[in-house]
C-alpha cells in the first residue's frame, strides 16, 4: 500500500512538472514601456481575475530596446510602444499584425525637482548641474526631451557643459532627480506623479515636441492567440480605461 501510494504521490508531481512549461508557454507575454507599467499591471490583474484566460507576463523597458528584441526572437504577444517610432520599426519588419494597430492613450512632458529648485521655464533649467533624461537613442521620453530642448535653444549648450545624465528608462530619470542626485529630469507627467520628493516644476510647451502617444499592436504570433486577441481587445475597453485615466493618462484621440 506505501508502495503504491509512493507511485501515486510521484506520477501527480511528475505531471505537475510536465504541466508547468505548458503553463508558460500559455501565458500572454507583452512587452511594455516602463512609463506604463503599474497600469497595465493594474489592467492585467483586473482582465485575469475572471480566471477564463492564462496569465500575463510582462517585458518591461525603454521601447526601443524592446522592439529590437522582438526583431531577435523575444517572445511577444502584444508590443506597447511610448511613441509611434518603434511600432513603426516592427511594423516595416514585419513583426506585428498591421490591422491590430490602434493607440491607447496619451502623456505629457514635464519637468521635476526638487521643490525649493529655482526653475518654472524651459530657459531655466540652463542654471542646473546636471539634468536626467531618458537615452534619446532608445527612450521615447529622452528623445521627446531632445527635442524640446533643441527646439527651444538649449540642447546644443547643456550637451557642451555635459550636463544632461542619461539615464535607462523614463523611471530611472525619476529616480535621480527624486533623490536629488540631478538638479532635475524631464519625465512624463504619469511618472511624476509618482515620486515621494520631486515635484513638477513646469509642463514642457506642447509646441517644443511631437505628441506623446501609446500604439499598441498584437504581434504576428500573437494575433493567432485566442487568449492574446481578447487582452487586446480588453485593453480598449471602458474598464482599461478607466484604469488609463487613475494613473494620469489621457484618452488616445
Amino acid at each position: 500500500m506505501r508502495i503504491l501510494k509512493t507511485i501515486v504521490v510521484t506520477a501527480i508531481i511528475g505531471l505537475l512538472l510536465a504541466l508547468s512549461p505548458l503553463r508558460a508557454a500559455e501565458a500572454i507575454r507583452i512587452s511594455i514601456p516602463a512609463s506604463m507599467t503599474d497600469a497595465l499591471q493594474e489592467v492585467a490583474a483586473q482582465f485575469e481575475a475572471s480566471g477564463q484566460y492564462p496569465p500575463i507576463v510582462f517585458n518591461s523597458g525603454p521601447s526601443g530596446a524592446l522592439a529590437k528584441q522582438i526583431v531577435e526572437g523575444a517572445p511577444a504577444d502584444l508590443f506597447v510602444s511610448a511613441n509611434r517610432k518603434w511600432m513603426s520599426y516592427l511594423r516595416d519588419e514585419k513583426m506585428i499584425d498591421p490591422a491590430t494597430e490602434t493607440l491607447l492613450a496619451t502623456n505629457t512632458l514635464v519637468f521635476v525637482g526638487m521643490r525649493n529648485t529655482a526653475v518654472i521655464t524651459m530657459a531655466d533649467i540652463i542654471r542646473l548641474p546636471q539634468i536626467a533624461i531618458g537615452s534619446p537613442k532608445s527612450v521615447p521620453a529622452g528623445e521627446y526631451a531632445a527635442q524640446a530642448m533643441d527646439k527651444a535653444g538649449l540642447l546644443t549648450q547643456l550637451e557642451g557643459g555635459k550636463k544632461l545624465v542619461m539615464a535607462k528608462d523614463v523611471r530611472q530619470a525619476l529616480v535621480y532627480a527624486d533623490r536629488g542626485e540631478t538638479g532635475g529630469a524631464f519625465v512624463y507627467k504619469t511618472d511624476a506623479l509618482l515620486a515621494t520628493r520631486a515635484v513638477v516644476l513646469f509642463e514642457v510647451p506642447q509646441e517644443l515636441y511631437e505628441p506623446i502617444t501609446y500604439p499598441v499592436a498584437l504581434t504576428v504570433e500573437g494575433a493567432k492567440k485566442e487568449a492574446a486577441r481578447a487582452f487586446h481587445a480588453y485593453l480598449s475597453g471602458p474598464e482599461a480605461g478607466q484604469i488609463f485615466r487613475k494613473h494620469g493618462f489621457s484618452a488616445a484621440p
